[in-house]
């Protein structure tokens, strides 16, 4: 998180409609974070997007002349998030995806590495560590909960490099004694 990875995404859909492609941008029902109807990112750079609930949906949305898909959170999709985004490509179509590559734990988070095998170009975004400033490729979360999925931003996670990334430090002292 805080990598500039929705800012990236939104400035190339910006470019793509600058040059007058047909644009179609969808985002999960789950990220309510700040808008409804947009991709916002955290610095506030916003543009108008679609939510779905799966990603068969944005299949069954995309228009036959649209000639750019822009989809964000991608790991809030489930597996056929891969398959979607290969019938698009197949039909000639751009497809862009941003999203998270592991979880708080620091685990790979599904779809993304079977999205990172099959794509043709992969951008990899880094934050900066709030603790220390080297480069964080690592999620903290700063809230307990034990569920994988917890949408938040400032609030709830940190960027943080290898060296300060506790993946246990919201667990209980007593259940982190026992692992």
């Amino acid at each position: 998180m805080f990598s500039g990875k929705s800012e990236e995404l939104i400035r190339r859909l910006r470019r793509a409609q600058i040059a007058r492609r047909k644009v179609q941008i969808f985002k999960p029902v789950i990220d309510e974070r700040y808008a409804k109807q947009h991709i916002v990112s955290h610095s506030e750079m916003k543009i108008e997007s679609q939510t779905v609930n799966s990603a068969g949906e944005i299949l069954a949305a995309v228009h036959m002349d649209t000639e750019v898909i822009g989809i964000d959170e991608g790991q809030f999709f489930d597996h056929d998030l891969v398959r979607v985004a290969n019938i698009l490509a197949d039909q000639g179509k751009r497809v862009i995806i941003a999203g998270l590559d592991m979880d708080y734990l620091g685990r790979p988070f599904d779809p993304m590495p079977l999205l990172l095998a099959i794509a043709e170009d992969v951008t990899k975004t880094r934050a900066i560590c709030v603790r220390c400033g080297h480069p964080a490729a690592y999620t903290q979360r700063l809230i307990a909960s034990r569920e994988r999925v917890v949408v938040g931003a400032s609030e709830s996670y940190e960027a943080r490099c290898r060296s300060c990334y506790d993946p246990h430090l919201t667990e209980d002292p007593d259940q982190a004694s026992m692992r």
